[in-house]
């Protein structure tokens, strides 16, 4: 009767260990599932308050209750093993423990209460923080401890505050619930959209120097007024003796309210003496610390600079959130087709055709100065123009006319030329 009650008493603390193991595991399992939704919901009943410090600092609560699990196993298999060695030789001691360890971690501590877990995420949550917050008080300062430790060992940047939960899991939960239908596929993709933002650079997203439509500052309003009608564009960059040397940003709105209340200043006024601030910003910058500050300051549009301070191109707010929703559709395709002759010396072709296409259909051929380094019209165009072409600019080749149309599209691009016979010798404007 003495030896039972010795070896009952042997076997309840490890009963007790792995059953508040699993205690562990399916709070884990809660509080890893419950939505912020249900944690406001929970906030008047008991628990909730604390719940609501644990959307707040997940990370803090969550690695105490991986301490204290790995510490119940652990201290669990070594009285296993002291209960075997009484019985058994020392090597079948050591088996049968890893046996009986791995059974009970899998299925008593890991499948059942992390199923029971997320079906009832309300209930384990509620009394697992509970225990959680008791623990974080005690142990708080033990588990920073070991993370810094754990950093210390691992090669590469460690994580603050542990790597126990992550990006990654949040990415896994979306993908679930896209899986069994709760998000729809563009929502799945916007989601994942937003993760990414956090590793994309601005050079990445913004608008290539090459792309840019910009004017000097000696320019008169009717001038820029001009070019931001044919361009498209309510915001300008403004360049004084270069384009590495942006000076500010006209607004539209500026030049025509000055133009509409003095109408002399058309011709009078220079649009560097209307122009606004610019703001700078690097190309190695990452695209949603830009969001939030051009937010928070009210910025459309910023220029963006290479390591040598030089201009690599603009980036706008919509840049970064087409970035997150998608390409913004344009209203204005009007499906033009590639080539296309509208009389016997007039045709129409697409901005992205191919210069040797356009030989052929014109029976021309290009001297290997036009064609150098430009593939399309669209950069044949800008090659002979010195700057992005805008609706009406004009070369002439060969004895042809070649007219860009209205652009098209958010970044207003040339989508369309008008191509006609001409006796003008070749020129530009």
């Amino acid at each position: 009767m003495g030896r039972v009650l010795v070896d009952l008493l042997s076997v309840l603390p490890i009963i007790a260990l792995i059953g508040f193991a699993g205690f562990l595991a399916a709070s884990e399992s809660a509080l890893t599932s419950i939505s912020r939704v249900l944690i406001e919901e929970l906030e008047s009943k008991r628990g909730g308050h604390l719940l609501k410090k644990y959307s707040a600092q997940p990370a803090r609560f969550l690695n105490v209750i991986l301490l204290v699990r790995k510490v119940c196993e652990f201290t669990a298999a070594v009285l296993i093993l002291r209960i075997l060695q009484q019985s058994f030789t020392t090597g079948y001691s050591y088996l049968y423990t890893v046996i009986i360890m791995v059974i009970l971690s899998y299925v008593v501590i890991g499948v059942g209460p992390r199923t029971m877990g997320r079906q009832n995420p309300h209930r384990w949550a509620r009394a697992g923080i509970v225990v959680s917050a008791f623990l974080a008080v005690i142990l708080g300062p033990v588990t920073k401890l070991l993370i810094a430790v754990g950093n210390a060992i691992t090669p590469g940047k460690g994580y603050r505050s542990g790597p126990f939960t992550n990006e990654a899991e949040l990415r896994d939960l979306v993908d679930q619930a896209h899986e069994r239908g709760l998000v729809e596929s563009d929502e799945h993709e916007m989601i994942h959209s937003v993760f990414e933002l956090g590793d994309t650079l601005v050079r990445e997203l913004m608008v290539h120097r090459t792309d840019m439509v910009w004017i000097e500052k000696d320019k008169t309003l009717r001038q820029a007024l001009s070019l931001a009608l044919r361009s498209g564009y309510s915001r300008v960059p403004v360049v004084g003796d270069n384009l590495d040397n942006i000076i500010g940003i006209a607004y539209v709105k500026d030049l025509a309210r000055r133009a509409l209340d003095h109408h002399e200043a058309e011709t009078t006024q220079r649009v560097g003496e209307l122009m606004r601030p610019a703001v700078f910003v690097p190309e190695i910058k990452i695209a949603a610390e830009l969001l939030k500050e051009m937010q928070r300051d009210q910025i459309h549009l910023a220029i963006v600079v290479d390591e040598y301070g030089g201009t690599a191109g603009i980036i706008t707010i919509e840049d970064i959130i087409e970035e997150i929703v998608g390409e913004i559709a344009d209203e204005f395709d009007d499906g033009v087709e590639a080539f296309t002759w509208i009389s016997e010396d007039k045709a129409r072709a697409k901005a992205t055709l191919h210069i040797e296409d356009l030989a052929d259909e014109l029976k021309i051929e290009f001297e290997e100065s036009d064609s150098e380094d430009v593939d399309t019209i669209g950069g044949l165009m800008a090659q002979k123009l010195g700057r992005v072409p805008i609706a009406g600019s004009t070369i002439t080749l060969k004895g042809w006319k070649i007219t860009s149309e209205r652009p098209v599209g958010r970044r207003r691009r040339i989508s369309s030329v008008i191509i006609e016979r001409s006796d003008e010798e070749d020129n530009n404007e």
